[in-house]
């Protein structure tokens, strides 16, 4: 445990940062990594969070979605990648039904950040009471509302959620109750630009966005799509910032550049 915490202080950055940065009006930069050399060119760029990803699954391991995931799996490359990052926020997914209990839930939480030093768990749902048990255990949460992955074989394909009324106004009441359960970050996946904007807008937590629109207090992207490598064809969302690098290191310094500066995504990269 030393260990991990040495590698956090003095400059990793922590929630109070984020929180900052929302209310500055500074857009949060976040990129997945699931490995120690990843997750050094990520940091050295200045990426301010790393997720972990269950998305490791697809783009990793080849599987056809993140059902099969385990934490022991998410442990370990939660500890690659936190091993040698020094300033990044990190967080890290608990994957399929490894917080179908409250006890559950407390035990992977646990393991995500006592053996592969995360600074915070995410978790796809409206979980609030799996969300404030952890919370009143100390453990800092991210929701994760819209196109839930985990949940792929119950919606069938992956599309846009959110896009009538009804649909649009139960992701904005749970992404209140997610906040009134003490989350202190929130994931948005593929929703109208128009009911992200609204969101972050009323939550008082960051709003990190992904296919949800410029107006999200910060973006993230799967590190292989953003490069290009990723198996399968590259979602909407996305953008291959190889195609104008000359190295990874500089694809992802302009991912960086081009979220704090309000030019990524564009149009092309969100839904109305």
């Amino acid at each position: 445990m030393a260990l991990i915490e040495n590698k956090l202080a003095p400059q990793a950055l922590s929630i109070l940062d984020l929180f900052a940065m929302k209310q500055a009006d500074e857009k949060i930069s976040c990129l997945t990594a699931y490995d120690a050399s990843f997750s050094l060119l990520v940091d050295q760029a200045g990426i301010d969070i790393i997720l972990v990803g269950d998305s490791l699954g697809m783009v990793v391991q080849g599987k056809a979605t993140t059902v099969p995931v385990s934490i022991d799996e998410m442990v370990y490359h939660s500890r690659c990648v936190t091993h040698v990052r020094k300033r990044a926020f990190v967080i890290s997914d608990l994957p399929f039904l490894s917080y179908s209990s409250i006890d559950l839930a407390l035990i992977n939480a646990a393991k995500l950040m006592q053996q592969g030093g995360a600074q915070m768990v995410k978790l796809e749902g409206a979980h609030a009471s799996i969300i404030e048990s952890l919370v009143n255990f100390g453990v800092p949460v991210c929701g994760h509302l819209g196109l839930l992955p985990q949940s792929i074989n119950q919606l069938g394909k992956y599309k846009i959620q959110g896009k009538n009324d009804q649909d649009a106004e139960k992701i904005m009441d749970d992404a209140k109750q997610i906040e009134q359960a003490g989350a202190s970050l929130l994931v948005l996946e593929c929703v109208p630009s128009g009911l992200a904007a609204k969101i972050s807008k009323q939550l008082k937590i960051p709003v990190i966005g992904i296919g949800a629109g410029l107006a999200c207090d910060g973006q993230v992207l799967v590190l292989y799509d953003m490069l290009g490598i990723s198996l399968g064809e590259r979602p909407k969302f996305s953008k291959n910032f190889m195609e104008t690098a000359t190295d990874i290191a500089g694809a992802i310094s302009q991912f960086h550049q081009s979220v704090k500066q309000s030019e990524f995504p564009t149009f092309d990269h969100s839904y109305s």
